[in-house]
């Protein structure tokens, strides 16, 4: 049986992507809730829950954009000339959120400061993921396998939509997660605010669903053409199933659940892409296969991601066991 190595690529690089949303996607939505969260204890609960992982869950945005590179250097080439300014200010916010996550501890005069610069650096960061989402899906440019465009083609209302719809879920996220991690009333608010973020969540999961078919007659196909609706129809009823459970188990109580399927509502939305884009890495111009790297260069890098992803998975299995339960002021117990 042949397999085909650029699939299995474009899967891997697709998990790597989604490992990376899904957990830098949590301590970032804390970071966006971190103003709503009272000045002493609260806060502190809220950086104590994620101190022992946040770098680590980054490992997965190296490995993503690396795996990028490495497999489908065209795509890699075409995609970040096209969203080079939210690129940098992704990165910029993350490193002025890194720093301030560290000084807030080593400068408590200056903590103002620096909770601010968290907020801030967490804001930016998940706001500029949702542009390049956006701009990715919205299409690039391309004339002779280079980009075409200009500097701001990746702006319009719909990548401001996809970037406010990124904001929001890494805020369910996050507010989920604090109900899961922290107790007595940074709880009791985080609580509050998962259900007014999964509203917001759905609601722009609602928007960005509605504006993604008319932005190519190819979507609209893959979507809705006969007979495929019939396994594109269970996306949204799904997502409508873990929306109920999601609003259900959070009003009675429940601890773990809600984060677990807000997780499971991002899976959803990761689905829903994979529909809109596949054959294609750079729509409606490139696909996987014009993108690809060399079939050696695949075997090469597939004998290193098949070491390394495991260990990978395994030491952030560990480390999330560890660091079980719920965190205090003072840390986890």
């Amino acid at each position: 049986m042949n397999v085909d190595l650029t699939t299995v690529w474009a899967f891997i690089i697709a998990f790597a992507v989604f490992m990376y949303v899904v957990m830098d996607g949590f301590d970032l939505g804390i970071g966006i809730l971190f103003p709503t969260f009272k000045v002493g204890e609260e806060r502190d609960q809220a950086m104590n829950s994620i101190a022992p992982v946040w770098d680590g869950n980054e490992t997965w945005l190296v490995l993503g954009g690396g795996g990028l590179l490495a497999a489908f250097p065209l795509a890699y080439s075409v995609i970040l000339p096209a969203t080079y300014p939210p690129i940098i200010a992704m990165l910029l916010g993350l490193i002025f959120r890194g720093v301030a996550f560290e000084f807030r501890w080593r400068d408590p005069r200056h903590r103002p400061l620096w909770d601010m610069a968290f907020s801030l650096g967490s804001f930016v960061a998940a706001f500029c993921q949702g542009l390049v989402l956006g701009a990715i899906l919205q299409g690039v440019r391309v004339e002779n396998q280079a980009y075409a465009g200009g500097w701001l083609d990746w702006l319009s209302l719909f990548t401001l939509l996809t970037g406010a719809g990124v904001v929001v879920g890494y805020a369910l996220l996050g507010s989920t997660w604090l109900v899961w991690k922290v107790e007595g009333s940074a709880e009791a608010h985080a609580r509050r605010l998962a259900l007014y973020a999964g509203a917001a969540t759905l609601i722009a999961m609602a928007a960005v669903s509605a504006a993604t078919p008319f932005l190519y007659l190819e979507y609209w196909k893959r979507w809705f053409d006969m007979p495929g609706v019939l396994a594109t129809a269970q996306v949204p009823l799904l997502t409508l199933i873990v929306a109920f459970l999601f609003f259900r188990l959070l009003r009675r109580g429940a601890m773990a659940a809600p984060f677990l399927l807000a997780l499971a509502l991002f899976a959803l939305g990761f689905a829903g892409l994979g529909i809109s884009l596949f054959p294609y890495i750079v729509p409606d111009g490139i696909t996987i296969w014009d993108a690809a790297a060399p079939e050696r260069s695949q075997v090469f890098m597939l004998v290193g991601t098949a070491i390394i992803m495991p260990m990978i998975l395994a030491y952030t299995a560990w480390a999330y066991w560890v660091f079980r339960g719920k965190v205090g002021t003072h840390g986890y117990h």
